[in-house]
């Protein structure tokens, strides 16, 4: 296909460029694009609203709206992002070998990134930033259902890159919506772009995955846990919980299932479901449960255990210790977020220790598997792959690395 061959290609071109641009430049062109942004905010609601005329699957407007509070988070994370120093040319490891050999791991830029996403216009600002800073260029590929608000996005980016003299292809936002592009981009742009990262739900991550021929940095579900111990504190358990699933049930970090110990049913179970219940959330439960709720509860199905909602509703399990949770986890997590709620030190490091996850928490709230919570600024998304990067992927993660060898004349024997 023409046209993404031309868009690899300037994408290529812009790379070469980008080498030779001052960090000092790239750090004024991101505080440019704050400003851009601010100047613009009545047109990118504007933008937005058309969008949100035109979304057919419901769920996705909580996504989707782009209001003031949320081109205020925006901005921020773009000004988060700005303070970083230059993740590029750090020594990461050096020695020094018996023969005199010297050895440094140095870190460096992956390439070009090709992200495909759905409903988050957040994305396309936070790309273009986390790419640029980290000396990467990126092609922007977003859903049809935030059309306009991501080209804005993209087109104010590409404006503040022209008049920095930055090559402005170092983000491209593909203005065609046409779904075989997707499959144009994973099979036959291998030799432009370095890597993919899918950002949205199952079916598209799924597709990425399996059908790719360029590496992929993403996670394909968030179905994440709660263990909650005997010991824990109750107040700060329902609050954790609460908070874990109703505070935005849609995004990937948020609960999906709660593992309660047998031991703690009469103490925590009780409470911490009808808070739910009161928040608004559907409680779904095994037999155990049930019973303490004169069986007016709904019963969990095997299929709930391995369903990532992405609603107010909660699958709750019981559990007889901390390693009957993990073996939960394993079989049916993600290797997304899991976290324990106990005032138990050695279960706490027992769950850690134990579960797979990119992210495992004690005390916390999985709401905080966030790059921007991490101090990345943002995130161009979550890693559940086994190899590096896992969890949340920030301009450090956006790196490579070389290793320079040198020495004075030195030959092998």
């Amino acid at each position: 296909m023409k046209y993404l061959e031309k868009i690899g290609k300037n994408a290529k071109t812009a790379f070469e460029d980008l080498k030779s641009v001052n960090h000092n430049k790239i750090r004024k062109t991101l505080n440019d694009y704050n400003k851009i942004i601010s100047r613009n905010k009545k047109k990118i609601i504007r933008e937005n609203l058309k969008d949100l005329k035109n979304v057919k699957r419901k769920h996705l407007i909580d996504r989707l709206v782009l209001n003031e509070k949320r081109i205020e988070s925006i901005r921020h994370s773009i000004n988060e992002i700005a303070k970083f120093k230059n993740p590029n040319g750090r020594i990461l490891e050096q020695w020094s070998r018996p023969n005199k050999l010297k050895i440094k791991k140095i870190s460096t830029p992956i390439g070009v990134v090709g992200v495909i996403y759905e409903s988050r216009p957040n994305v396309t600002a936070d790309v273009a930033c986390l790419s640029l800073k980290s000396g990467n260029c990126s092609i922007l590929r977003g859903g049809s259902e935030a059309f306009n608000s991501n080209k804005l996005l993209a087109n104010l980016f590409r404006e503040v890159l022209r008049k920095n003299n930055i090559n402005k292809n170092c983000v491209q936002f593909i203005d065609r919506k046409d779904r075989k592009i997707v499959d144009a981009l994973l099979s036959k742009m291998g030799s432009y772009i370095d890597v993919i990262v899918p950002r949205g739900g199952k079916g598209l991550v799924a597709k990425v995955q399996k059908f790719s021929n360029i590496h992929v940095i993403g996670h394909l579900e968030g179905i994440c846990h709660i263990y909650l111990d005997k010991s824990a504190n109750l107040e700060m358990a329902k609050k954790i919980i609460i908070n874990a699933k109703m505070r935005r049930t849609s995004i990937c970090g948020a609960v999906e299932t709660l593992l309660i110990e047998e031991k703690a049913l009469q103490t925590h179970a009780i409470e911490i479901i009808n808070a739910l219940k009161k928040s608004g959330c559907e409680i779904r439960v095994d037999k155990k449960i049930n019973k303490l709720f004169k069986n007016k509860l709904k019963f969990a199905k095997p299929i709930d255990w391995q369903t990532e909602y992405l609603d107010a509703i909660i699958s709750i399990k019981t559990v007889k210790n901390v390693q009957e949770a993990i073996k939960h986890v394993l079989k049916y997590g993600t290797m997304h977020t899991d976290s324990i709620i106990t005032n138990n030190s050695k279960n706490a490091n027992i769950f850690l220790d134990g579960v797979n996850s990119s992210i495992a928490m004690h005390n916390v709230s999985t709401q905080f598997a966030d790059g921007g919570e991490f101090g990345f600024g943002g995130e161009v998304g979550i890693s559940t792959n086994k190899l590096p990067p896992r969890g949340p992927v920030g301009i450090n993660q956006l790196t490579s690395y070389k290793y320079i060898v040198s020495g004075k004349g030195i030959i092998r024997p």
